[in-house]
């Protein structure tokens, strides 16, 4: 059968194709350096809401046409969070390398579950600066995952694996002497307890410890609830710390908790998911001392590093831990005992994680990285936390604002109060603030509720802001505030 008959999913016609694809290039490359040009959000319209139901077409489409349709359906109603004003929850606002690191990982689109290959390589080296970053030793471990939420699930399930005194990987949860239990401050992200859920210890197993006024754990709490929950026959095998609270950006006393795991035989996790990386920042640096000294560290490269999502990573001070937790080797795995041939190879990633299909995100941060090294990251994060406290200034100095919690890194907490109002009424007047802000594509903070008063987030892990977006939020609320009443 000659080539032309030959049915395959390669484009009918290479030219266009090849033509098609240089468009999308300028067209995100425009899209990219006109960011700041666009409203930060924008609803999606019915008509495209209903569009998007149609069930999958049967047939073939025009290439071309199926790129305009994404021109006009999807491209103009994104999340936005390469928008300058872009603050919501804590993203970060992405790279044109990394963006182009993700095309290329899918043109190659390899495997990372392991097999002798060069993106397992380029893997192995992303997790080696990332454990030098971290102060980690050589020999300790990582991997790459969709974000902290994986990796903190990892990191406790290694935990769980080699702290509670038994083999639990064999003999399961049901086998414990006691209840498992893992503890971590109240504002520690909810994805903590996911992973204790999912590993069978139940939400009871999540331990939850109350903090100071400046959202740290209360440490002499937690000795207390260690204490107390032994004494009732539960066993308590993980403590996580917080490098970066998700509501306000605190960070726990991280040398003070390695000392007590270390004196109670605990294993040290810390959920950096937010601020780990600012170990970049040198005025930020010191805040971070002691998470060193985990045995596991969960990153978030998607926030404050800008990898375009997903980029998380686990680091495992015990490399044998972590392996001995996921290992799995079936017939149809096994490796090469000679050296040569697809199959062999010490880069088994499915050897440390749930994944044995894993995508090539390593490739995004490896560009990433040796595009703009690691001090340029640096100054990046230190910018922010910079206009953190810019912002606390003018809520400061603005009449009817207040902040709501201490400024925490990068997050700034505060609210419109005229005085005079009831709380119920407040957090109402707050609200309608933020969808305003929102719908009005004027900035996009999001919202948390601290002791029951509700205020506006400002998350600022975000490398295009500049110090008129903080006036123009200012200004904006303000006038929305007076204007709402």
């Amino acid at each position: 059968m000659s080539d032309e008959h030959y049915e395959t999913l390669d484009p009918e016609n290479w030219p266009e194709m090849r033509q098609l694809a240089h468009r999308m290039v300028d067209d995100a490359m425009d899209y990219l350096q006109s960011a700041r040009e666009r409203p930060v959000w924008t609803p999606v319209p019915d008509e495209v809401r209903e569009r998007l139901k149609a069930p999958a077409p049967g047939e073939p489409s025009d290439p071309a046409r199926v790129y305009e349709e994404f021109r006009q359906d999807i491209l103009p109603y994104p999340m936005n969070t390469t928008h300058p004003r872009f603050w919501a929850w804590y993203m970060g606002a992405g790279t044109v390398m990394g963006a182009l690191g993700d095309f290329l990982a899918a043109v190659m689109n390899p495997n990372l579950g392991g097999a002798n290959h060069v993106a397992p390589l380029v893997e192995s080296q992303v997790i080696g600066w990332l454990r030098t970053m971290m102060g980690f030793p050589e020999d300790a471990s990582g991997l790459l995952t969709s974000g902290a939420s994986m990796a903190n699930f990892i990191g406790i399930a290694v935990a769980r694996n080699t702290h509670c005194g038994y083999d639990v990987r064999r003999k399961g949860v049901l086998a414990a002497p006691g209840p498992l239990t893992v503890y971590g401050s109240t504002e520690l992200h909810s994805c903590n307890q996911k992973a204790v859920e999912t590993l069978g210890m139940g939400s009871d197993g999540m331990r939850y410890i109350r903090v100071h006024s400046d959202y740290t754990i209360d440490l002499k709490a937690l000795e207390q609830k260690v204490a107390k929950d032994r004494k009732a026959g539960m066993i308590p095998f993980c403590v996580i710390a917080t490098a970066g609270t998700i509501n306000s950006g605190a960070i726990d006393d991280m040398n003070a908790i390695a000392d007590f795991c270390q004196r109670e035989k605990l294993w040290f996790h810390v959920d950096g998911a937010i601020g780990a990386v600012a170990i970049l920042a040198d005025h930020v640096r010191d805040q971070l001392s002691g998470m060193e000294r985990a045995d596991s560290i969960a990153l978030d490269l998607h926030k404050w590093m800008h990898i375009p999502f997903e980029a998380g990573c686990i680091l495992i001070r015990d490399a044998s831990a972590h392996h001995d937790s996921f290992s799995l080797v079936p017939e149809y795995l096994e490796r090469s005992s000679e050296p040569g041939g697809l199959a062999s190879g010490s880069l088994w990633f499915s050897d440390y994680g749930l994944q044995l299909s894993r995508q090539f995100r390593a490739l995004k941060v490896w560009m990433s990285i040796k595009e703009h090294g690691l001090a340029r990251f640096g100054r990046m994060i230190a910018r922010n936390v910079d206009q953190a406290h810019y912002l606390g200034k003018l809520i400061e100095s603005t009449p009817q604002l207040e902040l709501t919690a201490p400024i925490g890194l990068d997050i700034v907490c505060f609210r419109f109060n005229p005085g005079g109002m009831e709380i119920e009424a407040l957090n109402q007047l707050n609200q309608a603030i933020l969808v305003s802000l929102q719908e009005n594509g004027i900035a996009a903070p999001s919202y948390t509720t601290l002791n029951g008063e509700y205020c506006l987030r400002v998350a600022i892990a975000n490398h295009r802001s500049r110090p008129e977006d903080f006036d123009a939020l200012v200004k904006a609320v303000t006038e929305l505030g007076r204007n709402i009443m």
